[in-house]
């Protein structure tokens, strides 16, 4: 992933491969991906993991601060 990084320009230490796939699965699952999908295409084997990332997903969905934040 470091080497994936700094191919973009960017800083490698500001990415892992943590934060590829959290990122993956947050944006999958705003978009609707199927549960089943996500969990394929991302290797996990026990949906309360990938269910906590939906759960950040949609931390600020219908939040007081409208479209503020």
């Amino acid at each position: 992933m470091k080497g994936y990084a700094k191919t973009t320009g960017r800083d490698a230490w500001t990415f892992g491969a943590h934060s590829l796939r959290s990122g993956f699965i947050t944006e999958a699952a705003g978009r609707g991906v199927d549960l089943a999908r996500i969990m394929d295409q991302s290797g996990h084997s026990d949906p309360r993991t990938v269910i906590g990332y939906v759960r950040r997903a949609n931390a600020f969905k219908d939040h007081a601060g409208g479209g503020f934040l």
